[in-house]
């Protein structure tokens, strides 16, 4: 599981033309699911990302973690991040888990960063989306349940 997460002042994201998430200062997570992917991914990811210290108290840019900042999260299915593009001209998405499997834990992700008590908004899965960033920092992570 693959989670490229950005550090915003706001976003939002659109569904023909209609508002489906929006928060304010936060974090933006774009989350692959692969083929492989369990339930312990999800749980570990979702804890990892909520406690990264990456919001600025007054002596450092990454000392706060989303958890005590009381951050806001936008969490966009995006299995695009399971791409591979080393062969050719056009990425290969076999990696990417398949859509039930990946909804399933895209689901309990959710759960998981709810579960913390912050405000969690997210996008619908499998559909065309527009998502705005207001990146802070800028600040972008990739973190990966496989990579402990």
């Amino acid at each position: 599981m693959k989670a490229l997460v950005q550090r915003v002042i706001r976003a939002s994201v659109r569904v023909n033309d209609n508002i489906e998430g929006e928060i304010g200062h936060g974090l933006v997570i774009f989350l692959g699911i692969a083929r492989g992917d369990s339930e312990e991914d999800a749980r570990y990811l979702a804890n990892k990302i909520v406690n990264l210290r990456i919001f600025a108290n007054k002596a450092s840019k990454f000392a706060l973690s989303a958890l005590e900042m009381k951050a806001e999260i936008l969490i966009i299915s995006q299995f695009t991040l399971l791409a591979d593009s080393r062969k050719g001209r056009r990425p290969s998405f076999t990696e990417a888990a398949p859509p039930d499997k990946a909804k399933e834990l895209y689901e309990l992700f959710i759960n998981q960063v709810r579960s913390t008590g912050l405000k969690v908004e997210t996008g619908l899965f499998q559909e065309h989306m527009l998502v705005e960033i207001h990146n802070d920092g800028p600040v972008t992570l990739l973190v990966e349940s496989r990579n402990r």
